[in-house]
C-alpha cells in the first residue's frame, strides 16, 4: 500500500486516539459518586444477562526511571517502601466498590498497567492480587495481564502472577537503537528482552504482547528495520505499534529533543509502512489501528470474527462491562459513564482512607454521545459502521457525511446514505474518519493545543 504525500500533509492534523468517545477532553458531566454507581450497578446487570463479569483496570505509576516519550501518569522513585501502602489504599479502594454494589461480583479480565506494575516486590504483588480476587468470584474463562518493563521483571514476579492465573504480559520494547534509546532514556538490550520473554513463555504465559513505537528521535528505516528484526527473531503474539504522540505543552519531559529531531510527517508514515511490511513478511497480520497478532491469537481471531473491542488500554478480543478502575489516574467505563480517579497520589490515599470513592472528574453520556461512541467504536475494530436503524441515527450525521464525503473523494472511505466503510488506502487515516462522527470536536473547536497529529 503506498498514498500520496500530498494527503499525509492534507490530513496530518491533531486530534484524539479514540480511546473513548467522548474523548477526555470534551468530558462535561461528571458523576457523583451515587450516579457512578448506579451506572456500575447496572452494567454489571447487563454483563451477567450476557454471561460475563466485569473487567478490573489497576494502576501501578511507580517507574525507577523517566522515559522522555511517555505520556502516561506515572511517579518516578527508587524508594520500595511506597509500595505497601499504595497496595493497602488499593485494596481499601476495592473494599470500597464491594461495599457499594454488594457481594455478587464476578471478574472476567484484570489488567496491571502503569507505570510500571513490576515497580511492586513479589509479596506486594501476591498481597494485591489476592486481596483483589479473595472476595469475589471468577469467571470460568478470565483473562489476566499486565504491562512490564524488561528491566525489573524478575522470574519470581512473573512465577507469582502466573501461579495466580496471568497469562497474558505485555512488555515495553519501543526501539532496540542506542542513539534512540538514549535519547528517551529507556536503555534496554535484547537480550534483557529475549531473557524476560522466554521465562513468560516457560512459566506459561500464552500472549506475549511487545509495545513499539514509530516517530521517535532520531528514528531512521534502518532503527526501524533492526528493531523488528530483533522483534521477528523472538515472536510475540502481538505487536502494538504505536505513533509517537508528541505533546509536550502536556508531558515537558518531552522538551528533552525537539520537533527538528523527530521524523516529518511523510517520514514518520514511511517508518509505519516499513515495519508493517516486515511484520506480514513473517505472519503478523493488521489488527484494528496500530496492532498486529499471529493467526493463532485471539486478537486476530477476534478480529476475523468481528468480536475485537477497544477500550482505555487498547484493543481486546471482547466486550465486558463493567471496567471498573482502581488507582491514582485509572479511568472507569460503565458504558454509559467514564470516571477518572485523582491524578495526585497523595490525593488519591487521602480520599480512600476517607471513604470515598476518589473521583475526580467524569462523564455522563447523552444519548447521542452513545450513538456516536459505537459509530467510532465500530470503525475502528471493524473498519465499517452503518445507520440503517433508527437507535443509530443521530442528528450530528448529516454533518458527518459532509465531511467523510470529501474523505470519498480522496478515497479513503466508500459511502452509501446509511453507511461508512475505509478502504485499504483509508487506514492510515482512521483517527481521520472517527473525527468526522466527533460531535463534540466539531462544536467546539479546541482553543490550545489537546492532541498529537494524527499521522
Amino acid at each position: 500500500m503506498t498514498t500520496s504525500d500530498s494527503l499525509f500533509r492534507k490530513y496530518n492534523v491533531p486530534g484524539p486516539r479514540y480511546t473513548s468517545y467522548p474523548t477526555v477532553p470534551y468530558w462535561t458531566d461528571s458523576p457523583t459518586e451515587s450516579q457512578w454507581i448506579d451506572c456500575i450497578s447496572e452494567s454489571l446487570i447487563e454483563g451477567r444477562r450476557q454471561g460475563v463479569g466485569a473487567a478490573l483496570y489497576i494502576h501501578i505509576p511507580f517507574c525507577e526511571s523517566l522515559c522522555t516519550y511517555c505520556g502516561c501518569n506515572t511517579r518516578i522513585t527508587r524508594n520500595r517502601s511506597v509500595s505497601r501502602p499504595y497496595v493497602e489504599s488499593l485494596l481499601k479502594e476495592w473494599a470500597l466498590y464491594r461495599s457499594r454494589l454488594g457481594s455478587d461480583i464476578k471478574i472476567s479480565e484484570i489488567h496491571l498497567g502503569g507505570g510500571t506494575p513490576t515497580f511492586l516486590a513479589v509479596d506486594d504483588l501476591k498481597l494485591l492480587v489476592e486481596g483483589i480476587l479473595g472476595p469475589v468470584q471468577v469467571s470460568e474463562k478470565a483473562e489476566f495481564s499486565l504491562e512490564a518493563d524488561p528491566r525489573v521483571t524478575s522470574r519470581e514476579q512473573l512465577a507469582v502472577l502466573s501461579q495466580l492465573g496471568f497469562r497474558r504480559l505485555s512488555l515495553g520494547i519501543q526501539d532496540f537503537d542506542p542513539k534512540v534509546q538514549e535519547v528517551v532514556h529507556r536503555i534496554q538490550s535484547k537480550e534483557q528482552v529475549g531473557e524476560v520473554t522466554e521465562i513468560a513463555r516457560a512459566l506459561g504465559y500464552s500472549s506475549i504482547n511487545y509495545d513499539l513505537i514509530y516517530g521517535l528521535p532520531f528514528q531512521t528505516q534502518r532503527s526501524i528495520r533492526d528493531t523488528i528484526d530483533v522483534v521477528r527473531g523472538l515472536m510475540p503474539d502481538r505487536i502494538a505499534f504505536y505513533g509517537y504522540a508528541h505533546v509536550p505543552w502536556i508531558k515537558p519531559s518531552q522538551r528533552r529533543f525537539t520537533e527538528a529531531d523527530l521524523p516529518s510527517g511523510d517520514e514518520k508514515r514511511a517508518l509505519y509502512e516499513l515495519g508493517r511490511s516486515l511484520l506480514e513478511e513473517v505472519g503478523y497480520a493488521e489488527v484494528g489501528m496500530d496492532h498486529f497478532a499471529l493467526a493463532q491469537d485471539s486478537l486476530w481471531q477476534a478480529y476475523e470474527q468481528g468480536s475485537l473491542h477497544r477500550n482505555f488500554m487498547g484493543y481486546t478480543p471482547r466486550f465486558v462491562t463493567p471496567l471498573i478502575a482502581l488507582g491514582v489516574s485509572a479511568i472507569g467505563d460503565s458504558g454509559t459513564a467514564f470516571a477518572q480517579n485523582e491524578k495526585l497520589v497523595e490525593t488519591y490515599q487521602s480520599r480512600v482512607d476517607q471513604g470515598e470513592i476518589p473521583i475526580q472528574r467524569g462523564h455522563l453520556l447523552t444519548s447521542e454521545d452513545r450513538v456516536l461512541r459505537r459509530h467510532i467504536l465500530n470503525l475502528m475494530t471493524k473498519m465499517e459502521t452503518s445507520w440503517e436503524s433508527r437507535e443509530l441515527q443521530s442528528r450530528h450525521l448529516d454533518l458527518a457525511l459532509e465531511k467523510l464525503t470529501e474523505l470519498q473523494r480522496d478515497g479513503l472511505v466508500d459511502l452509501t446514505p446509511y453507511s461508512c466503510k475505509v478502504t485499504q488506502q483509508g487506514r492510515p487515516f482512521m483517527r481521520n474518519v472517527c473525527m468526522a462522527f466527533d460531535a463534540r470536536l466539531a462544536e467546539r473547536t479546541p482553543d490550545s493545543q489537546l492532541f498529537s497529529k494524527t499521522i
